[in-house]
């Protein structure tokens, strides 16, 4: 069981099942909302996801694909916790920082390398991909 949440306690999650991928994502969109150069992130199905709290959701417009992404987070700390993509086929992102443990999870592959920071150097072996890895 993978458990996380929010920085004052308001929201709290539970994940059943292992992640698909954990990925670094450098797109301006995960920058801008991250409040850093990169968001790691955790794709899950969501059917394994259990959530408490209210959750606050803000439709991401500004995306290349034009498809919206729902960003998800506490909306009294305002701690991001899931992001949504429209044509996410039953999977739901979760925001690495937003765990109780997230030392295991070390990213395995990095998207959007396009708009990396250029003082951000990915890590040995890592692969990236220009845009989504598709």
């Amino acid at each position: 069981m993978i458990e996380g949440g929010c920085n004052c306690g308001a929201i709290r999650y539970k994940i059943e099942g292992k992640p698909v991928v954990v990925a670094q994502c450098h797109c301006k969109n995960c920058q801008r909302q991250s409040g850093s150069a990169f968001s790691v992130n955790l794709m899950v199905p969501v059917a394994g996801v259990t959530t408490t709290g209210e959750l606050t959701t803000y439709e991401d417009r500004d995306t290349r694909s034009g498809n919206p992404v729902h960003r998800r987070f506490c909306g009294k700390c305002g701690s991001p916790i899931f992001s949504d993509l429209a044509e996410g086929n039953g999977m739901t992102i979760v925001k690495v920082g937003t765990l109780d443990d997230p030392a295991p999870f070390a990213p395995v592959v990095s998207v959007w390398t396009s708009t990396k920071m250029p003082w951000v150097d990915l890590p040995e072996g890592q692969r990236g991909f220009p845009e989504n890895a598709g």
